[in-house]
């Protein structure tokens, strides 16, 4: 059965980010709140534990997840390279609702799915989710509903819908984008003299601050 834990109270939130912090460690899966909407979260190295993910959502493995990281030293460890312009766009839209894909590292061993060597990634801009990552280390996150249903903004109405596919419930009160879920946008384009970006799905992040931030790069819908 599920364990749920009210962050709210200290002594809970305590309790809560130790058990999901020790699921996390045994491949299981936690619902776990972000700056945008709540998400399921489970270890980004672990392929039995992404697939668990997958099939508490009823995706497939053309859906890879995202990968929730805590700091942009994370950034350079999964990318093969960060041009000039990926690492403007992390320092200035990160901790927030950019999602960034890039061409992932080849030496990692992990399984996302489907993935076709890239990897989208984000740093949220959520304290607990910080404190969770920087002791987990890189999660796989994908928005905590089931596929076609909208966006869990509570942990209560993820666990509506998911149930007891997931171990452990972290609920820090109603989210606050009002369903916004992130920006992503495709930079596996981008080099350093600039190259293009493809707006993947419109969120957060709006596209005139990624242009005013980047007028050298030609952003395409």
């Amino acid at each position: 059965m599920a364990e749920v834990f009210d962050c709210s109270d200290s002594s809970q939130l305590l309790a809560g980010t130790r058990t999901a912090r020790q699921a996390i460690g045994r491949g299981k899966l936690v619902v776990i709140p972000t700056d945008t909407v709540y998400g399921v979260a489970a270890d980004a190295f672990s392929p039995e534990a992404v697939q668990r993910l997958l099939d508490a959502k009823g995706r497939g493995r053309q859906s890879p997840p995202p990968v929730l990281i805590p700091n942009t030293d994370t950034l350079a460890a999964l990318a093969a390279e960060v041009p000039s312009p990926v690492l403007s766009l992390a320092e200035t839209f990160w901790p927030g609702a950019l999602t960034i894909i890039v061409q992932a590292n080849p030496l990692l061993s992990w399984d996302l799915g489907e993935t076709g060597g890239t990897v989208a990634l984000r740093i949220p801009d959520q304290p607990l989710a910080l404190e969770l990552l920087r002791e987990t280390g890189p999660l796989a996150v994908s928005s905590a509903n089931l596929t076609g249903q909208p966006a869990a903004r509570t942990a209560a109405a993820a666990q509506e819908m998911l149930g007891d596919s997931i171990s452990v419930y972290l609920e820090a009160g109603e989210s606050e984008s009002e369903g916004v879920a992130s920006t992503i946008i495709d930079a596996t384009g981008l080099t350093e003299a600039g190259g293009t970006i493809r707006v993947l799905r419109q969120g957060g992040v709006p596209r005139d601050a990624i242009v005013q931030l980047l007028p050298q790069v030609a952003i395409e819908e």
